[in-house]
């Protein structure tokens, strides 16, 4: 025998609502999302820039010692 049809619910969360403090509350909340949605985006470009940097010094840093080391070698051999 047929089951009768499941009655979906009325009131889900994003339903809209008819108070004006929770209208309030939810616009709140939503621009505090995007807020930190784009501080994210904010932090992950500077987080990125940080790197190369780093590696633009850490690179610096050893053709530096490469260079000073090999200049070493050659003045400790004579060539």
């Amino acid at each position: 025998m047929a089951q009768p049809a499941r009655q979906r619910q009325t009131h889900t969360e994003d339903a809209p609502s008819l108070d004006p403090l929770a209208i309030q509350r939810a616009y709140v909340r939503e621009r505090a999302r995007r807020r930190a949605r784009v501080e994210r985006r904010v932090e992950a470009r500077r987080s990125n820039l940080r790197f190369w940097a780093a590696m633009l010094v850490l690179t610096f840093l050893a053709a530096f010692a490469l260079l000073a080391t090999w200049d070493r070698v050659q003045t400790l051999f004579g060539v």
